[in-house]
């Protein structure tokens, strides 16, 4: 089954997939040589060389042509074909890793890949939006560790970003500007939440923050997408997002869990946007995680854990650290 169902009480729509019920599940070092992202797997046997791939997701949410939902037929129960595409980029052949354990040039490879598939995926009639993501770690709920991301071409535009849209065009008809290049802005000037900064991109922990430790990667130059980076901001937004990564390992004194969601303009239409990157990192402290439970998950209201201008400090030292063990750092730790 791949169908969309609609939730009319949140107004969303929501993927149902029941084959990605038997997805396979974090490989045991025994079990490593059955990793299909690993060099000589049948997935990747038609290859003899490679850095970074892109494969058809074995278990995907979305295909492009799936059948027409039969069942459940009645106004109050609203389904259609969950129709689009669901990719697995692997970043290396490497079996472990991140993105600061790569060198700055291959993750530059690897962000052009994403905006390769983001301008690809985008042209098709029914793709409303591309949602690049990459989940981090058991604590995350990865099924398989090997270095990837993950690519879904959506046949709507997702609630977050349509809020999103909403906020951006309602302050610019109030302010005349872009909300985020304000932020921007804003945070050079007061360097409160500034964790990282090199040319084209600035690293904070938002006043606004949701989890203890997440960051937001911004663009110092207004632009709606990945497509309209270049090729040296490409490499200025590598080199962000291994500083945000090995931040993130230095500060929990290991291989870090998080989620990274980079959010462009949608495929089609013209909307006010600004493209940034946000990083949800699950801990609260070293040791102890930040769940998402009541008040999160029953009514989308967070409670933060501490105060973002004090947490700050923990990233800051943990990024003034690796910047130190690091010699391919474009910018400039806080």
């Amino acid at each position: 089954m791949h169908e969309l169902r609609w939730n009319p009480l949140v107004r969303q729509w929501i993927i149902v997939a029941a084959h990605r019920a038997v997805r396979p599940w974090r490989p045991t070092d025994k079990e490593r040589a059955s990793c299909p992202f690993c060099p000589g797997a049948p997935e990747l046997k038609h290859l003899t060389s490679w850095d970074v791939v892109v494969l058809p997701n074995k278990y995907p949410a979305l295909i492009p042509h799936p059948e027409t939902p039969t069942g459940w037929r009645h106004p109050l129960y609203v389904s259609k074909e969950a129709r689009g595409v669901a990719e697995v980029i692997v970043e290396t052949p490497e079996h472990e890793g991140d993105f600061h354990t790569l060198t700055l040039p291959h993750v530059l490879k690897v962000m052009k890949v994403f905006k390769e598939e983001f301008e690809k995926l985008s042209r098709l009639e029914y793709v409303e939006y591309v949602a690049l993501f990459r989940n981090k770690g058991k604590e995350i709920g990865v099924s398989l560790s090997h270095p990837h991301s993950q690519v879904y071409a959506l046949p709507f535009i997702p609630p977050r970003v349509a809020s999103e849209i909403k906020s951006f065009e309602e302050y610019f008809e109030k302010h005349g500007r872009c909300l985020i290049c304000d932020i921007v802005e804003h945070e050079q000037a007061v360097r409160d939440r500034t964790v990282y900064e090199n040319e084209e991109f600035l690293t904070i922990l938002p006043y606004y923050a949701m989890w203890p430790y997440e960051l937001h990667v911004y663009p110092k130059k207004h632009v709606k997408s990945i497509s309209e980076l270049s090729e040296k901001d490409l490499k200025f937004l590598a080199d962000a997002i291994r500083v945000v990564t090995a931040t993130y390992s230095r500060l929990l004194k290991r291989d870090a869990p998080y989620i990274m969601a980079m959010h462009n303009h949608p495929s089609k239409g013209d909307y006010l946007y600004h493209f940034h990157i946000e990083f949800y990192q699950p801990y609260r402290d070293p040791e102890k995680l930040k769940y998402a439970a009541g008040s999160e998950w029953g009514y989308w209201v967070f409670t933060y854990d501490g105060i973002p201008e004090e947490r700050v400090k923990e990233l800051r030292q943990a990024c003034v650290e690796i910047q130190g063990n690091t010699g391919d750092v474009l910018g400039k730790c806080e």
